[in-house]
């Protein structure tokens, strides 16, 4: 298993962005989103396995966005402790792209390894996006079928 936590704030993939050059479409990431990929594979290299992940994985994204100025302290203290939950854009898929696109080449040799997904955003003082990667054994993936 491996665990580990990037700490700032989360970045949701953003759209791809194209433009034309010399009469060709090229198509780059936004700015933001590339920078968030680079700094989570900073952070995964150094959990990096001796030799790349092979076969089914499973993936465990949990996203802390900031929690909002706005919120009352009861409303703090609940989405402290997540019972408050976000329901507001951007959506979980959107955050777990990116950190899969960043692990590819660093923790596993390809993102279609990823055979079991789980993703959930919570509110915290403390904005972060903790990951877990774990090898699935075929037993395990058997008794799920």
């Amino acid at each position: 298993m491996i665990q580990f936590t990037v700490y700032g704030e989360p970045v949701a993939q953003g759209r791809p962005r194209a433009s034309t050059f010399h009469g060709k479409v090229q198509m780059y990431d936004p700015q933001k989103s590339k920078d968030f990929k680079k700094y989570v594979q900073l952070v995964a290299s150094q959990h990096r396995p001796a030799q790349l992940l092979e076969g089914p994985l499973k993936l465990t994204v949990r996203v802390f966005k900031p929690t909002l100025k706005s919120f009352s302290k009861k409303k703090a203290a609940a989405a402290e402790e997540g019972t408050l939950r976000p329901t507001t854009k951007p959506d979980v898929d959107n955050y777990v792209k990116g950190v899969k696109d960043a692990l590819k080449q660093v923790i596993w040799v390809d993102d279609s390894q990823v055979v079991d997904l789980s993703v959930s955003k919570f509110y915290s003082a403390t904005p972060r996006v903790e990951v877990t990667v774990e090898t699935m054994e075929l037993q395990q993936i058997q008794l799920s079928i």
